[in-house]
């Protein structure tokens, strides 16, 4: 079966957010990407920032046909989201791929719900931390970028699932500049699946969260803002802070600080050593579950 066919089971995704919901103002009420079909019940992967907080889904196949849909499901550690039609997709579901065996150099597609395809290759599999709490040891890069990314379905030669397009990033080798897409590993959906279909969540503690949102700078963990209402904003983190420690552990760039935050529980008051215009304090933050936050989907 040729890539061009099996892509017809990638979908476009179209979202309605509340005004007064969490995300808002960082992700917009109205939001736009793709899926694609993994269950021939009509279950959409996707990637999680297009459906969190949505009361309303759409899904719109690649003749025009629109059904309606559920946001079923986001898991905050890997991106991932699910959503579920409610009609009859028609559309058979793809294969999962290995990941973990793709190799630097592999030629692959990036497909989005319209029926745009680029023929790309993996560049790097590399540790990534995003500036809003989030890492995820080995993240697929491909180039060239698609200009549909989020949500967008990435096919190696044989039509199989690797993963699902997050961001689009530049990245810079031997003096040249070139973008690329980010994507998250389907690898890191086959453990929690099942718990996502019949929960809407991962069945283990939430891990902590301080709502920073954070850049690495020559190794330093600088707050760029914070979360309105968020737990670090309560504590009073400020933007150009410096977090230089967790407890009693120096915080080596961004990916170390996430994994020392993320050693307590959520709920867990976390105490932070911060440098402000060249001087030290200590900061106590009461870290929350980030799902506490948002509002849940309601079933449409």
């Amino acid at each position: 079966m040729t890539i061009e066919k099996i892509s017809r089971s990638v979908v476009a995704v179209r979202a309605t957010v509340p005004d007064d919901a969490f995300t808002a103002n960082a992700l917009g009420t109205r939001r736009e990407g793709s899926g694609v079909v993994i269950r021939e019940s009509g279950l959409v992967l996707t990637i999680g920032y297009l459906i969190t907080e949505a009361e309303e889904v759409w899904l719109t196949d690649q003749d025009g046909r629109v059904v309606a849909a559920h946001a079923l499901a986001y898991d905050q550690e890997t991106g991932f989201g699910l959503v579920q039609a409610l009609a009859p997709l028609g559309l058979p579901a793809v294969k999962f791929g290995n990941a973990r065996k793709a190799n630097i150099g592999d030629a692959v597609t990036l497909a989005d719900g319209i029926g745009q395809q680029v023929d790309a290759h993996i560049v790097t599999k590399q540790e990534f931390a995003g500036y809003w709490e989030y890492l995820i040891d080995e993240a697929i890069f491909t180039a060239p970028a698609h200009p549909s990314w989020g949500g967008a379905a990435l096919f190696d030669r044989d039509g199989k699932l690797l993963g699902v397009g997050s961001l689009r990033l530049q990245m810079s080798r031997a003096g040249e500049v070139a973008d690329i897409n980010m994507i998250v590993p389907i690898d890191l959906l086959t453990p929690i699946l099942d718990d996502l279909v019949k929960r809407g969540q991962v069945a283990k503690p939430p891990r902590p969260w301080l709502g920073a949102f954070s850049a690495e700078s020559n190794g330093m963990v600088v707050v760029m803002s914070v979360a309105e209402g968020g737990p670090a904003a309560k504590a009073g983190l400020r933007q150009g802070d410096i977090i230089s420690d967790v407890r009693d552990g120096e915080v080596d760039g961004l990916a170390d600080f996430y994994r020392k935050l993320w050693q307590n529980p959520a709920g867990a008051e976390i105490p932070l050593r911060v440098v402000r215009d060249g001087r030290e304090t200590w900061l106590r933050v009461k870290s929350a579950d980030r799902n506490s936050f948002l509002k849940k989907p309601q079933l449409q």
